[in-house]
């Protein structure tokens, strides 16, 4: 049920919109709508596994399971290729401008599925850019374009470094966790952990997590994608079909992208009352 919608209902007739545009399995299934007055319902393939963020931060420890690396890569697959479907398999380009775990759904068989359309935007294949006339999305997984021009032009590169920032969650949610039982969260998390990981190529994983070689390679596949889509520059990230491919692929293949130059530090905002960490790129050693 939508209690607040911008405009006379504009999220939720644009959200109909564009789910009814597509079909494929990493993006939710619209069953029906409704739309009474101030009334408006969405309703949606039950998914029985909620949304990611209960697994990623786990507000309920005792009554959430820990999904396993494997797992978690497999998800981080099928994500990327449901964004990779709206940027390039339907018959118009369809940006959501809020991808982040709490609007990636998952069925019984821990499959992903996109939703939460209210802030898309459609636009002609063609068309690589788009005009905005305000900021759309969460704040922490706003590509750095969207709210300020300087960056470079909006476009599909902005859903690219949403899910690069959602990637680099994944990769650290353990440490998420330990992170939200405190009483100070730490700023320097990301950067320090990613790079000193990276640096050392150590087999432990957030929170000292002993890895195995398999689960060591899939940790830092995900994290080094994370990195490439969330380049500051939208021409230096990858497209999403490039984002399959690195995943997909082998470790052997991959280069740790190079140090972003920025003016100010990235923001991570987990929840209004926890700021886990701070990507600041302007840090990064490799």
């Amino acid at each position: 049920m939508l209690h607040q919608s911008k405009g006379n209902g504009e999220e939720f007739i644009n959200e109909v919109a564009s789910i009814c545009r597509t079909s494929h399995v990493n993006v939710v299934t619209l069953l029906g709508f409704c739309l009474e007055g101030h009334k408006k319902v969405l309703i949606y393939e039950f998914m029985p596994n909620g949304s990611l963020d209960n697994f990623i931060f786990k507000k309920e420890p005792k009554n959430t399971p820990l999904l396993c690396w494997e797992k978690l890569y497999q998800i981080s697959i099928g994500i990327a290729r449901g964004l990779e479907y709206l940027h390039r398999g339907c018959n118009i380009r369809i940006l959501h401008f809020d991808i982040k775990p709490h609007n990636i759904l998952l069925d019984e068989s821990f499959c992903p599925k996109i939703s939460d359309f209210g802030l898309a935007k459609l636009c002609p294949r063609k068309e690589s850019h788009i005009s905005m006339s305000e900021t759309r999305g969460t704040i922490g997984y706003i590509a750095p374009e969207v709210f300020n021009r300087h960056f470079g032009r909006v476009s599909h590169k902005s859903d690219v470094y949403s899910f690069g920032m959602m990637l680099i969650e994944m990769v650290g949610m353990k440490e998420n966790n330990k992170i939200a039982e405190t009483s100070q969260a730490s700023e320097k998390y990301f950067p320090d952990w990613i790079y000193k990981r990276l640096e050392q190529g150590t087999q432990e994983g957030p929170g000292d997590e002993e890895l195995s070689m398999e689960e060591n390679d899939v940790v830092k596949k995900m994290t080094v994608v994370g990195l490439w889509c969330i380049q500051p520059i939208p021409d230096d990230r990858p497209t999403m079909s490039k984002v399959v491919e690195m995943l997909e692929g082998t470790m052997n293949s991959l280069e740790v992208p190079p140090r972003p130059v920025l003016s100010s530090p990235i923001r991570l905002v987990i929840e209004s009352s926890t700021v886990s960490s701070m990507v600041e790129s302007s840090s990064i050693v490799i």
